[in-house]
């Protein structure tokens, strides 16, 4: 009798190891980087053990793109997407492409629109925005070229136009899924809205509405929980806003610096971080207000000079980092919002920088990376180069696959290990 109660105790005490190893083992392993700027669409990735110093023996695989184009990588299980363009005498053709995970294989490649070429700022691109995809579907955003969902087979399931989005500046906002929904930012010269389509049909669910913008509108939502109840938070020419991405009800707005509003807000602390596009102070906003919240809800702001900010912040641990577009970063106290401490990186800087194990990835436009240690104090942890040389231009951000980095120029495609 005691040699069976001992059995099954130690059979127990096997199984328990092993549920709680396996747990473990789950947890830490990253989740899909299913949109611009990963999952939760504020460039922190779950994984580990991404590399710190890395060359070209790193490289797992390297594919030369079809077409051309600035979107940013993302990724769902042993498939890459992004979008790509082709320009003909008279029309420009937009391309959605998958690439196996594994081989960087390019799996299908389909023009979702072919239409005339809007105007574009010089450092843009006809394929800017970045897909979202749940698994089941990829979605992409080409402004002007519509909104198009396709299979993980590259069949079109729906398109959706959007309208003609005037101005020489092009398009910049990703879509992102909420749910059931795919929301689309459509800022735009002039008239702009925010707007909800079922992910499956294309049908739209619901629009609002937003403020004529003398320039547009470049910023991808995210969307956060507050106090158990989503606000889809979205940056803009005259600040940052909330809305109720169930129903499209605007909730709050907080009245930001100095215009563009091309950053997308980081969240953490329960503060969200919002960085202007031109000099002016960054700022740090508490949601769950309602209406006009510049009095009651801005915890901080700082000033912030040195030119544009095109990049994304990124928030790790107590450190806030943003990087202007001429390379200077500077680092600020979460929670005051105290200047801690600034350096010139060198380079040029388009992309967002994301996070994983604790450091931050900076993709300049040379294909410099350099990674950095947040803190207190500035620390630059390596500074390390991708790409083929002159010719290749890297304004997208990175992505993260496994514990391997995804890191896309206007021509090439690379896997890093």
């Amino acid at each position: 009798m005691f040699r069976l109660y001992f059995l099954a105790a130690k059979t127990a005490l096997a199984i328990a190891i092993l549920v709680v190893t396996v747990r473990s083992s789950m947890s830490a392993e990253p989740v899909h980087w299913s949109r611009f700027r990963g999952p939760a669409g504020t460039g922190v990735s779950e994984a580990k053990e991404v590399p710190v110093n890395f060359g070209e023996d790193n490289v797992v695989w390297k594919t030369k793109l079809p077409v051309s184009g600035h979107s940013s990588p993302i990724q769902w299980g042993d498939r890459i997407f992004l979008t790509g363009a082709t320009a003909q005498p008279d029309r420009v053709e937009r391309h959605v492409l998958c690439l196996d995970a594994k081989s960087g294989e390019v799996l299908w490649d389909k023009i979702a629109a072919v239409v005339p070429g809007e105007s574009l700022h010089k450092m843009n691109s006809w394929a800017t925005p970045s897909c979202v995809t749940d698994g089941e579907r990829v979605i992409a955003f080409f402004g002007a070229g519509g909104l198009h969902c396709f299979d993980n087979d590259g069949e079109k399931l729906w398109s959706k136009q959007l309208g003609t989005f005037p101005g020489g500046w092009g398009v910049g906002a990703s879509p992102i899924i909420f749910k059931e929904t795919v929301i689309q930012n459509c800022d735009a010269e002039g008239d702009s809205y925010l707007i909800a389509l079922d992910r499956k049909t294309g049908s739209e669910v619901w629009r609002t509405p937003r403020e004529a913008k003398p320039r547009g509108g470049w910023s991808t939502p995210i969307v956060i929980d507050v106090h158990g109840q989503p606000e889809l938070i979205l940056n803009g020419e005259f600040g940052v806003s909330a809305y109720n991405p169930k129903t499209g009800a605007i909730l709050w707005n907080c009245n930001g610096f100095n215009g563009r509003g091309t950053p997308a807000p980081v969240w953490g602390h329960g503060l969200l971080y919002v960085v202007n596009g031109k000099s002016g102070d960054v700022y740090a906003v508490r949601p769950g207000g309602r209406g006009d919240v510049t009095e009651t809800h801005m915890a901080w702001h700082t000033d912030r000079r040195g030119g544009r900010d095109l990049p994304s912040p990124i928030l790790v641990d107590e450190c806030l980092v943003a990087i202007s577009m001429s390379g200077i970063a500077t680092g600020y106290d979460a929670h005051s919002g105290e200047e801690l401490w600034k350096e010139r990186l060198g380079g040029n800087y388009s992309g967002s920088p994301i996070a994983a194990g604790g450091r931050i990835y900076a993709l300049a436009e040379d294909g410099s990376v350099v990674v950095l240690q947040p803190g207190k104090k500035f620390e630059l942890v390596a500074k390390n180069s991708v790409g083929e040389g002159a010719g290749e231009v890297f304004r997208s951000s990175p992505g993260v696959i496994s514990n391997d980095l995804l890191i896309r120029s206007d021509s090439m495609l690379y896997r890093l290990k």
